[in-house]
Protein backbone atom coordinates (compact mmCIF):
# COMPACT_ATOMS: atom_id res chain seq x y z
CA UNK A 1 0.00 0.00 0.00
CA UNK A 2 0.83 3.92 -0.47
CA UNK A 3 1.92 5.44 2.81
CA UNK A 4 3.63 8.81 4.03
CA UNK A 5 6.93 8.20 5.89
CA UNK A 6 9.16 10.68 7.52
CA UNK A 7 12.71 10.35 6.91
CA UNK A 8 14.08 13.47 8.74
CA UNK A 9 13.28 17.37 8.53
CA UNK A 10 11.91 18.34 5.10
CA UNK A 11 12.38 14.17 3.79
CA UNK A 12 8.79 12.80 3.71
CA UNK A 13 8.11 10.10 1.25
CA UNK A 14 4.93 8.27 -0.12
CA UNK A 15 6.85 5.03 -0.70
CA UNK A 16 5.13 1.17 -1.17
CA UNK A 17 5.00 -0.45 2.22
CA UNK A 18 3.14 -3.68 3.62
CA UNK A 19 -0.22 -3.56 4.17
CA UNK A 20 -0.82 -3.99 8.39
CA UNK A 21 -2.94 -6.89 9.41
CA UNK A 22 -5.92 -7.40 11.77
CA UNK A 23 -3.74 -9.08 14.25
CA UNK A 24 -5.38 -10.26 17.85
CA UNK A 25 -7.04 -7.06 19.58
CA UNK A 26 -6.76 -5.32 16.45
CA UNK A 27 -9.06 -3.12 14.43
CA UNK A 28 -7.71 -2.80 10.66
CA UNK A 29 -9.27 0.06 8.99
CA UNK A 30 -9.80 1.53 5.20
CA UNK A 31 -8.48 5.22 5.99
CA UNK A 32 -11.13 8.17 4.21
CA UNK A 33 -9.63 11.68 5.14
CA UNK A 34 -6.45 12.36 7.54
CA UNK A 35 -5.84 15.93 8.30
CA UNK A 36 -2.46 17.52 8.50
CA UNK A 37 -2.12 18.43 12.47
CA UNK A 38 0.49 21.10 13.16
CA UNK A 39 2.36 18.60 15.15
CA UNK A 40 3.17 16.98 11.62
CA UNK A 41 3.71 20.25 10.57
CA UNK A 42 6.81 20.65 13.17
CA UNK A 43 7.84 17.39 12.53
CA UNK A 44 8.46 18.32 8.58
CA UNK A 45 9.79 21.37 9.41
CA UNK A 46 11.41 21.28 12.51
CA UNK A 47 11.92 17.74 13.79
CA UNK A 48 12.26 15.11 15.30
CA UNK A 49 10.07 16.41 18.59
CA UNK A 50 7.47 13.49 18.77
CA UNK A 51 8.91 11.22 16.16
CA UNK A 52 11.55 8.89 17.72
CA UNK A 53 14.80 9.02 15.67
CA UNK A 54 17.97 6.74 16.80
CA UNK A 55 16.22 5.05 19.11
CA UNK A 56 12.72 2.84 19.40
CA UNK A 57 9.81 4.45 21.17
CA UNK A 58 9.46 2.11 24.34
CA UNK A 59 5.90 1.42 23.30
CA UNK A 60 6.19 0.70 19.86
CA UNK A 61 9.53 -0.37 19.32
CA UNK A 62 9.46 1.43 16.14
CA UNK A 63 12.02 4.56 15.46
CA UNK A 64 12.19 6.65 12.17
CA UNK A 65 11.16 6.03 9.10
CA UNK A 66 7.59 6.04 10.45
CA UNK A 67 3.86 6.61 8.51
CA UNK A 68 2.54 9.79 9.67
CA UNK A 69 -0.67 11.25 10.16
CA UNK A 70 -3.30 10.75 13.31
CA UNK A 71 -5.84 12.60 12.30
CA UNK A 72 -8.17 10.06 10.82
CA UNK A 73 -11.29 8.27 9.93
CA UNK A 74 -11.98 5.48 7.80
CA UNK A 75 -14.34 2.20 7.62
CA UNK A 76 -13.41 -1.06 9.07
CA UNK A 77 -12.60 -3.91 6.84
CA UNK A 78 -11.62 -7.04 9.41
CA UNK A 79 -11.57 -7.33 13.10
CA UNK A 80 -8.38 -9.06 14.78
CA UNK A 81 -9.13 -12.26 17.32
CA UNK A 82 -10.29 -11.14 20.43
CA UNK A 83 -12.34 -7.66 18.78
CA UNK A 84 -15.97 -7.60 20.26
CA UNK A 85 -17.02 -3.82 19.76
CA UNK A 86 -16.43 -3.68 15.96
CA UNK A 87 -17.09 -5.38 12.43
CA UNK A 88 -16.13 -4.93 9.06
CA UNK A 89 -18.20 -2.21 8.20
CA UNK A 90 -18.54 0.11 11.23
CA UNK A 91 -17.35 3.80 10.47
CA UNK A 92 -14.87 4.72 13.10
CA UNK A 93 -12.05 7.30 14.05
CA UNK A 94 -9.25 6.58 16.30
CA UNK A 95 -7.63 8.23 19.33
CA UNK A 96 -4.18 8.16 18.57
CA UNK A 97 -2.42 7.73 22.18
CA UNK A 98 -0.23 4.96 22.92
CA UNK A 99 0.39 4.92 26.86
CA UNK A 100 1.65 2.60 29.01
CA UNK A 101 -1.09 1.49 31.26
CA UNK A 102 1.27 1.14 34.56
CA UNK A 103 3.06 4.50 34.90
CA UNK A 104 1.65 6.75 37.96
CA UNK A 105 -0.11 8.72 35.43
CA UNK A 106 -1.84 5.54 34.03
CA UNK A 107 -2.99 4.67 37.52
CA UNK A 108 -4.83 7.81 37.88
CA UNK A 109 -6.60 7.36 34.75
CA UNK A 110 -4.57 10.29 33.32
CA UNK A 111 -3.00 8.32 29.91
CA UNK A 112 -2.29 11.38 27.99
CA UNK A 113 0.02 12.27 30.38
CA UNK A 114 1.97 8.83 30.30
CA UNK A 115 5.64 8.80 31.26
CA UNK A 116 5.84 6.81 27.68
CA UNK A 117 3.12 8.63 25.96
CA UNK A 118 3.27 8.65 22.19
CA UNK A 119 1.10 9.15 19.23
CA UNK A 120 0.43 6.79 16.19
CA UNK A 121 1.14 8.61 13.51
CA UNK A 122 4.51 10.27 14.86
CA UNK A 123 5.77 7.40 17.80
CA UNK A 124 4.93 4.34 15.33
CA UNK A 125 2.16 2.06 14.52
CA UNK A 126 1.17 3.14 11.22
CA UNK A 127 -0.39 6.43 10.29
CA UNK A 128 -3.43 8.15 8.71
CA UNK A 129 -1.73 8.70 5.63
CA UNK A 130 -1.65 5.71 4.35
CA UNK A 131 -4.39 3.41 2.77
CA UNK A 132 -4.86 1.36 6.09
CA UNK A 133 -3.84 1.47 9.74
CA UNK A 134 -4.39 -1.46 12.11
CA UNK A 135 -5.44 -0.23 15.58
CA UNK A 136 -5.86 -1.37 18.89
CA UNK A 137 -9.79 -2.25 20.07
CA UNK A 138 -9.88 0.42 22.71
CA UNK A 139 -8.67 3.38 20.75
CA UNK A 140 -11.21 2.98 18.22
CA UNK A 141 -14.40 4.77 18.57
CA UNK A 142 -17.50 5.06 16.17
CA UNK A 143 -18.98 7.56 14.76
CA UNK A 144 -22.73 8.02 13.54
CA UNK A 145 -23.96 7.87 10.19
CA UNK A 146 -24.71 11.29 10.41
CA UNK A 147 -20.84 12.74 10.98
CA UNK A 148 -19.36 12.53 7.52
CA UNK A 149 -16.09 10.56 7.23
CA UNK A 150 -14.53 14.31 6.25
CA UNK A 151 -15.79 15.70 9.53
CA UNK A 152 -14.59 12.20 11.54
CA UNK A 153 -11.10 13.53 10.90
CA UNK A 154 -11.65 16.56 12.49
CA UNK A 155 -12.93 14.56 16.01
CA UNK A 156 -9.27 14.80 17.23
CA UNK A 157 -8.10 18.14 17.04
CA UNK A 158 -11.45 19.22 18.14
CA UNK A 159 -11.01 16.57 20.95
CA UNK A 160 -7.76 19.00 22.07
CA UNK A 161 -9.74 22.47 21.53
CA UNK A 162 -12.99 20.84 23.66
CA UNK A 163 -10.47 19.30 26.71
CA UNK A 164 -8.67 22.68 26.67
CA UNK A 165 -11.85 24.08 27.15
CA UNK A 166 -13.00 21.47 29.85
CA UNK A 167 -9.53 21.67 31.46
CA UNK A 168 -9.73 25.52 31.97
CA UNK A 169 -11.64 27.43 34.63
CA UNK A 170 -14.21 28.76 32.06
CA UNK A 171 -17.94 28.95 32.94
CA UNK A 172 -21.33 29.69 30.90
CA UNK A 173 -22.00 33.33 30.64
CA UNK A 174 -17.39 33.92 30.75
CA UNK A 175 -15.54 35.80 28.48
CA UNK A 176 -12.77 34.50 26.60
CA UNK A 177 -10.22 35.34 24.32
CA UNK A 178 -8.15 33.06 22.18
CA UNK A 179 -4.28 34.23 21.12
CA UNK A 180 -4.13 32.21 17.36
CA UNK A 181 -6.84 31.87 14.89
CA UNK A 182 -5.45 28.89 13.09
CA UNK A 183 -7.23 25.31 13.41
CA UNK A 184 -6.84 24.22 16.96
CA UNK A 185 -7.68 28.03 18.03
CA UNK A 186 -10.87 27.91 15.56
CA UNK A 187 -12.22 24.66 17.63
CA UNK A 188 -11.31 26.44 20.91
CA UNK A 189 -13.75 29.09 19.51
CA UNK A 190 -16.24 26.41 18.67
CA UNK A 191 -15.96 24.56 21.92
CA UNK A 192 -16.60 27.90 23.88
CA UNK A 193 -19.58 28.20 21.63
CA UNK A 194 -20.73 24.67 22.79
CA UNK A 195 -20.03 25.74 26.15
CA UNK A 196 -21.86 28.80 26.73
CA UNK A 197 -19.30 31.31 25.91
CA UNK A 198 -20.90 35.35 26.56
CA UNK A 199 -18.30 36.62 24.60
CA UNK A 200 -15.28 35.29 22.51
CA UNK A 201 -12.71 37.56 21.33
CA UNK A 202 -10.03 35.86 18.73
CA UNK A 203 -5.95 37.85 18.39
CA UNK A 204 -5.13 36.87 14.96
CA UNK A 205 -2.76 38.61 12.64
CA UNK A 206 -3.97 36.77 9.42
CA UNK A 207 -6.79 38.68 7.76
CA UNK A 208 -7.66 35.12 6.34
CA UNK A 209 -7.80 33.78 9.62
CA UNK A 210 -9.58 36.71 11.29
CA UNK A 211 -12.25 36.35 8.95
CA UNK A 212 -12.71 32.76 10.10
CA UNK A 213 -12.74 33.49 13.57
CA UNK A 214 -15.36 36.17 12.62
CA UNK A 215 -17.26 33.75 11.07
CA UNK A 216 -17.67 31.24 13.81
CA UNK A 217 -18.86 34.09 16.08
CA UNK A 218 -15.71 35.37 17.42
CA UNK A 219 -14.70 39.06 17.90
CA UNK A 220 -11.46 39.23 15.85
CA UNK A 221 -8.73 41.60 16.51
CA UNK A 222 -5.55 42.89 14.50
CA UNK A 223 -2.30 42.86 16.72
CA UNK A 224 -0.66 44.88 13.61
CA UNK A 225 -4.04 47.54 14.67
CA UNK A 226 -4.67 47.88 18.25
CA UNK A 227 -2.78 47.17 21.62
CA UNK A 228 -4.90 43.81 21.90
CA UNK A 229 -4.08 43.58 26.09
CA UNK A 230 -5.33 47.79 26.06
CA UNK A 231 -8.07 46.67 23.78
CA UNK A 232 -9.60 43.31 25.61
CA UNK A 233 -9.78 45.20 28.83
CA UNK A 234 -11.91 47.73 27.57
CA UNK A 235 -14.40 45.58 25.28
CA UNK A 236 -14.66 43.45 28.64
CA UNK A 237 -14.07 46.19 31.53
CA UNK A 238 -11.77 45.00 32.89
CA UNK A 239 -10.20 41.41 31.63
CA UNK A 240 -11.28 38.22 30.05
CA UNK A 241 -12.14 35.10 32.37
CA UNK A 242 -10.08 33.15 31.13
CA UNK A 243 -7.35 33.55 28.03
CA UNK A 244 -6.25 30.56 25.24
CA UNK A 245 -3.02 30.96 24.19
CA UNK A 246 -2.16 28.84 20.58
CA UNK A 247 0.25 30.07 19.17
CA UNK A 248 3.47 29.02 20.63
CA UNK A 249 4.97 32.77 20.77
CA UNK A 250 6.70 33.78 23.93
CA UNK A 251 5.44 37.51 23.17
CA UNK A 252 1.77 36.16 22.51
CA UNK A 253 1.80 34.25 25.94
CA UNK A 254 2.58 37.67 27.75
CA UNK A 255 -0.33 38.68 25.99
CA UNK A 256 -2.32 36.57 27.24
CA UNK A 257 -1.60 36.72 30.43
CA UNK A 258 -2.18 40.82 30.52
CA UNK A 259 -5.18 40.23 29.02
CA UNK A 260 -7.24 38.65 32.07
CA UNK A 261 -8.63 39.95 35.00
CA UNK A 262 -8.17 39.55 38.37
CA UNK A 263 -7.78 36.21 39.05
CA UNK A 264 -8.08 35.32 35.36
CA UNK A 265 -6.55 32.17 33.82
CA UNK A 266 -4.23 31.98 31.35
CA UNK A 267 -4.89 28.17 29.80
CA UNK A 268 -1.72 26.97 27.25
CA UNK A 269 -2.70 25.11 24.65
CA UNK A 270 0.29 25.44 22.48
CA UNK A 271 3.84 23.44 22.55
CA UNK A 272 6.91 25.99 22.61
CA UNK A 273 9.72 25.74 20.86
CA UNK A 274 11.60 28.07 22.94
CA UNK A 275 11.42 29.25 26.26
CA UNK A 276 8.88 32.01 27.08
CA UNK A 277 10.25 34.38 29.64
CA UNK A 278 7.14 35.61 31.70
CA UNK A 279 7.68 38.31 34.95
CA UNK A 280 6.40 36.49 37.72
CA UNK A 281 4.55 39.34 39.70
CA UNK A 282 1.63 39.77 36.41
CA UNK A 283 0.36 36.54 37.83
CA UNK A 284 1.19 37.31 41.82
CA UNK A 285 0.12 40.79 42.04
CA UNK A 286 -3.67 39.91 40.31
CA UNK A 287 -3.87 36.31 41.70
CA UNK A 288 -3.63 34.93 38.12
CA UNK A 289 -3.55 31.10 37.42
CA UNK A 290 -1.46 29.29 34.42
CA UNK A 291 -2.40 26.01 33.33
CA UNK A 292 -1.60 23.47 30.34
CA UNK A 293 -2.38 20.89 28.85
CA UNK A 294 -1.39 17.88 26.42
CA UNK A 295 -3.32 15.97 23.97
CA UNK A 296 -6.97 15.19 25.66
CA UNK A 297 -8.75 12.42 27.46
CA UNK A 298 -12.01 10.81 27.99
CA UNK A 299 -13.29 13.75 25.21
CA UNK A 300 -14.10 11.85 22.11
CA UNK A 301 -17.50 10.43 22.75
CA UNK A 302 -18.51 14.22 23.69
CA UNK A 303 -16.61 15.51 20.81
CA UNK A 304 -18.21 13.64 17.84
CA UNK A 305 -22.04 14.21 19.92
CA UNK A 306 -21.38 17.85 19.68
CA UNK A 307 -20.73 16.97 15.76
CA UNK A 308 -24.30 15.46 15.40
CA UNK A 309 -25.63 19.09 16.91
CA UNK A 310 -23.83 20.81 13.98
CA UNK A 311 -20.26 21.75 16.07
CA UNK A 312 -16.97 21.42 14.46
CA UNK A 313 -18.45 21.35 11.12
CA UNK A 314 -15.92 20.61 8.36
CA UNK A 315 -17.69 23.09 6.27
CA UNK A 316 -16.13 25.79 8.04
CA UNK A 317 -12.81 24.55 9.34
CA UNK A 318 -11.80 22.56 6.17
CA UNK A 319 -9.81 24.89 3.61
CA UNK A 320 -8.50 22.36 0.86
CA UNK A 321 -9.10 18.24 0.34
CA UNK A 322 -5.85 16.46 -1.46
CA UNK A 323 -4.66 13.35 -3.06
CA UNK A 324 -1.35 11.57 -1.30
CA UNK A 325 0.52 12.10 -3.83
CA UNK A 326 0.19 15.67 -3.58
CA UNK A 327 0.80 15.85 0.41
CA UNK A 328 4.13 17.32 0.33
CA UNK A 329 3.89 19.88 -2.15
CA UNK A 330 -0.08 20.97 -1.63
CA UNK A 331 -0.05 19.92 1.59
CA UNK A 332 2.85 20.58 4.10
CA UNK A 333 4.27 23.05 1.98
CA UNK A 334 0.79 24.65 1.60
CA UNK A 335 0.46 25.02 4.91
CA UNK A 336 3.89 26.34 5.36
CA UNK A 337 3.40 29.15 2.87
CA UNK A 338 -0.22 29.73 2.56
CA UNK A 339 -1.80 31.89 6.12
CA UNK A 340 -5.18 31.22 4.04
CA UNK A 341 -5.26 27.77 4.84
CA UNK A 342 -6.86 26.19 7.93
CA UNK A 343 -7.25 22.65 7.52
CA UNK A 344 -5.91 20.49 4.94
CA UNK A 345 -7.57 17.04 4.09
CA UNK A 346 -5.90 14.11 2.65
CA UNK A 347 -7.31 11.31 1.14
CA UNK A 348 -5.32 7.80 0.69
CA UNK A 349 -7.18 6.12 -1.53
CA UNK A 350 -6.67 6.26 -5.27
CA UNK A 351 -10.17 6.00 -6.10
CA UNK A 352 -10.22 9.48 -4.85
Amino acid sequence: MQALRWHGVKDLRVETIEEPSALQGKVKIKVEWCGICGSDLHEYAAGPIFIPEGAPHPLTGEKAPVVMGHEFSGQVVEVGEGVTRFKAGDRVVVEPVFACGHCAACKQGKYNLCEKMGFLGLAGGGGGFSEYVAADEHMVHHIPDSVSYEQGALVEPSAVALYAVRSSRFKVGDRAVVFGAGPIGLLVIEALKASGAAEIYAVELSPERRSKAQELGAIALNPADVDVVQEIHRLTEGGADVAYEVTGVPAVLNQAIQSTKISGQIMIVSIFEREAPIHPNQIVMQERNIAGIIGYRDVFPAVISLMQQGYFAADKLVTKRIDLSEIVEQGFEALLKEKSQVKILVSPQPSK
